[in-house]
């Protein structure tokens, strides 16, 4: 095993091949170190976040160092048939790259049995592995910019079934009906850990198949989503939206087996405050908007807190009057108030708390709307009427604070310290110094995934071959071949396929949330990139207390 850092509270495990993976996943899960929060597994490493309260990261590395990983996963009791209509837009080329017809790349898929090995990339979307032994083809040179749902295809020696239309550098064979994620069903993620896969050629099957539905042994039974009958104290009417307006809270965790990442406020301090300032619990669902603009007229009487970035508040009345009220503090709305919030003087993001909270239904457990899973509440449009539950009893209001002290703005650099790692070695040394020397300015293109940076000269890599899936946290510092990072932020997918040369320490991360676009960043590495070692002397008592 290789442990490489990632930030504070995660850690990289690298390992021989998927086999390995596997055993040591087994391994965590059936007997689970303590402290640690959640594992990530891929083809080649396991991602370990922990809580550095609870366990160091060196006394982590050395409990899973001393993980026997000879025992071979046994595989799941369930099957799942997918019928797949094998007319991909691909077929032809992968068979000339395996020098057989298309008829036998078909005979070939159907032919052999699949086991899930991992999830990642996007809810729902299953690493198969285990197919025919000639399957090891390359994924495309340029990658598609849409990929429709259902669509199956190849990459390396995996298969895969995209959930849902997205772009994607898979070779596709073909296209099934079946739904890989459904939040309608109790287990939206059709395909989990473990599962066996066969696919079919639908041209086989006799009779009309029913698109919604997969066979499968023990797949879970549909569920209603719940629903949230509590009666509404008041309400809000969204007048104008602002750039964007969506519902966050502090995040749906525990997800990683159905490929869904925490997602979450990206100032989870500020979401705190805003509750904080109505009476609400810390982690209650508030509104979540980007630069100015937002306008919600009070249906009734109502208490509002905005939090945030630094910007301004206005308060008109039904008959035209209006004066500016303050921010980080709660503000006392009448029937008929429109509440208004102006561009922030510094900050990017602003959060909208209302007193008693929003009645709004968990999805997953949360909130939280994803914007690259499109998982949670759709994004808030003009007319929408914000229903309110009542405050619970007892519930203080908070006393008015203050913005963050070191609030981004465009006009001067926004320092965040990085931990290298852990990726560092795939690059240069001149481009490992660069990350630091020069500043990065944040594009348009960013949004919640992540904050898109220019550099003056791009970052080089030292090794040039394909890095295979591995998981990636928040903050993470992924270079595409452009050699210009991206910051992954609240949305981020769970894996990703290109190097990794750093992280943002995680209390920077509230900071990053709110860098403006056209904000210049300077990165602070932390430490030189090392790997982690386990310690000889823990690994010897363990050796002694399990012998």
């Amino acid at each position: 095993m290789r442990f490489l850092p990632v930030t504070s509270n995660a850690l990289l495990v690298e390992l021989a091949d998927l086999d390995q993976t596997l055993a040591l996943l087994a391994s965590l899960q059936r007997d689970p170190v303590h402290g640690v929060a959640e594992l990530v597994p891929a083809a080649r490493t396991i991602l370990v976040h922990f809580r550095p309260s609870a366990i160091s990261a060196a006394a982590l590395v050395s409990a899973i160092a001393a993980r026997d990983l000879s025992q071979r996963v046994e595989r799941s009791n369930i099957l799942v048939e997918i019928p797949v209509r094998y007319d991909g837009e691909d077929l032809a080329e992968v068979a000339q790259l395996l020098g057989i017809t298309p008829r036998e790349v078909v005979r070939r898929h159907t032919g052999s049995e699949y086991t899930v090995a991992f999830t990642g990339f996007a809810p729902g979307f299953a690493y198969l592995s285990g197919g025919h032994p000639s399957f090891d083809v390359p994924r495309r040179s340029t990658p598609r910019t849409r990929i429709p749902a259902g669509a199956v295809g190849l990459a390396g020696t995996f298969s895969g079934v995209y959930p849902q239309a997205s772009p994607g550098g898979w070779q596709i064979i073909g296209v099934t009906p079946v739904a890989m994620w459904d939040l309608n069903r109790e287990q939206p993620a059709l395909l989990q850990p473990g599962y066996r896969v066969r696919f079919i050629d639908i041209a086989t099957l006799d009779g009309v198949l029913d698109a919604g539905s997969a066979i499968a042994a023990g797949a879970p039974a549909r569920q209603p989503l719940p629903t949230d009958k509590a009666a509404a104290a008041a309400a809000l009417k969204v007048r104008a939206t602002g750039l964007q307006t969506v519902f966050q809270d502090l995040g749906r965790h525990g997800q990683a087996g159905q490929g869904v990442s925490a997602s979450g406020a990206m100032d989870q301090a500020a979401l705190k405050m805003a509750n904080r300032l109505v009476g609400n619990r810390s982690d209650g669902a508030a509104l979540e908007t980007v630069g100015g603009g937002l306008q919600l007229q009070s249906v009734g009487e109502t208490v509002l807190a905005v939090t945030g970035a630094d910007a301004a508040l206005t308060v008109r009345t039904a008959d035209g009057r209006q004066w500016s009220v303050p921010n980080h503090q709660a503000v006392a709305l009448a029937d008929g108030d429109t509440l208004s919030i102006g561009q922030p003087l510094a900050g990017a993001r602003s959060y909208v708390a209302a007193r008693g909270g929003f009645a709004v239904t968990p999805v997953l457990g949360s909130c939280a709307t994803d914007s690259l899973a499109k998982v949670g509440p759709a994004p808030l449009a003009v007319g929408d009427v914000l229903d309110l539950l009542p405050a619970p009893a007892g519930a203080v209001v908070g006393t008015p604070g203050l913005p963050a002290a070191d609030l981004p703005t465009v006009e001067q650099d926004v320092v965040l310290d990085v931990v290298l790692g852990p990726r560092t070695d795939w690059f240069t040394a001149e481009s490992v110094a660069r990350l630091a020397a020069q500043r990065w300015q944040v594009t348009p293109q960013s949004n919640r995934v992540g904050l898109r940076l220019a550099g003056e000269v791009p970052l080089e890599r030292a090794i040039t071959g394909e890095l295979p899936s591995e998981g990636t946290a928040l903050g993470a510092l992924q270079v595409p071949p452009s050699g210009q990072p991206v910051l992954f932020l609240a949305d981020h997918p769970l894996t990703g396929g290109y190097p990794v040369i750093g992280a943002v320490a995680p209390y920077h991360l509230d900071r990053a949330g709110q860098i403006p676009v056209g904000a210049w960043l300077r990165f602070n590495p932390l430490g030189a990139f090392e790997e982690l070692q386990p310690s000889e002397l823990q690994l010897s008592a363990q050796r002694s207390s399990a012998a």
